[in-house]
């Protein structure tokens, strides 16, 4: 198996990869009608395995602002190029997300200006720029002001038009904001789960300094403590995906560090890659795998055959063999899953990276 250069965490690079995967698992379901509850979002409050993908995705962004901008940080010389390439990635990765929501009708007047990869390019952009010129200190400081500002905001604000603190959906200071400020679209008619208030908070989700020789220990001690941190907190402020609240951050953030530092000793400590290699083989090409599950599921939910698309004949096809609808809906989603592996797994073995 191929390993990454001594520069790079092989663990880094494997959970990228594992988060890509299950991105997709989540995304595409055989049918949406039959989804075990773990793998949709939550409502409203609460967490399910889907609720962690998309913070641990960004959680994977901050380590990595950190082992790609170390040998810039606080440094005395010219950063001009280095602002310029920051910004320019974070504008190709949003335009990326805009091209994905314009698929494929490209209806501009329909238009959605927030999404996944819109956030990754914001999270990245400011994430890259605290880096850069705080030491952990201060990074740590950055984080508890966003995530306590934050919390007072939504718990202390009234509402405007309801006259009183609303945490509801659709109905709290977040929703309000996006109504009044977010241009196009919104994904649930008039607020956004990505939407510009709590974008804030995730922002503290990729806030990170950790040093290139942490011990897993370390970062597992760290997991459990973020975690239990955001346990506690919400009991007076949910975990709430859909507002990205400070307790969920942090119980996220828990759980990312703690996954990382397994996959930290196992693979950086013990040196084994035994079971790696999906995390591997996505994790490579992160963006493109991401981008050709949106692509191909044009082609496996929107192409009729007869009546009906591919994915609803594949999933009624495992339910006439008795298979349990749930159960049939995830297995289609392995299988699309694997779909996407094939070229990524094509472009890993030809080393080829497609790097935004």
């Amino acid at each position: 198996m191929a390993i990454s250069s001594p520069s790079r965490l092989v663990s880094l690079d494997a959970l990228r990869g594992f988060t890509v995967a299950a991105m997709l698992m989540v995304n595409f379901p055989g049918d949406w009608d039959h989804v075990y509850f773990t793998l949709r979002h939550t409502e409203w409050n609460g967490l399910s395995f889907t609720d962690l993908v998309a913070p641990i995705f960004l959680f994977v962004v901050g380590v990595s602002i950190a082992f790609a901008y170390d040998k810039y940080r606080l440094h005395p010389t010219d950063k001009s190029s280095v602002y310029q390439k920051i910004v320019f990635r974070a504008l190709k990765v949003y335009a990326l997300g805009m091209l994905l929501n314009l698929m494929p009708d490209f209806n501009f007047a329909e238009a959605r200006w927030t999404g996944t990869l819109h956030r990754i390019s914001i999270v990245f952009l400011v994430g890259a720029f605290i880096f850069l010129h705080t030491n952990w200190r201060q990074q740590a400081w950055i984080a508890a002001f966003i995530l306590v500002g934050y919390w007072l905001a939504m718990t202390l604000i009234p509402t405007p038009g309801v006259g009183r603190v609303m945490l509801e959906p659709g109905v709290n200071l977040a929703a309000w904001m996006d109504s009044q400020y977010l241009p196009g679209k919104m994904w649930q008619g008039t607020w956004d789960p990505e939407g510009i208030l709590s974008t804030f908070p995730s922002i503290a989700t990729s806030i990170t300094d950790l040093a290139k020789n942490l011990k897993a220990n370390y970062l597992m001690a760290a997991g459990v403590v973020s975690a239990a941190i955001g346990y506690f907190w919400g009991l007076i402020f949910p975990v709430n995906e859909n507002l990205w609240t400070s307790s969920f951050v942090l119980v996220t953030s828990g759980f990312a560090a703690l996954l990382w530092g397994v996959l930290y000793l196992w693979t950086d400590i013990l040196g084994k890659t035994n079971g790696m290699k999906l995390g591997l083989v996505f994790g490579a090409n992160a963006i493109a795998a991401y981008v050709l599950g949106d692509v191909l599921a044009l082609v496996f939910y929107n192409l009729k055959i007869g009546e009906h698309s591919l994915n609803h004949h594949a999933v009624q096809a495992l339910m006439g063999m008795g298979i349990e609808n749930k159960l049939a809906s995830w297995w289609y989603a392995l299988f699309f899953v694997g779909v996407n592996f094939i070229p990524v797994y094509w472009l890993y073995q030809k080393k080829i990276f497609i790097k935004l």
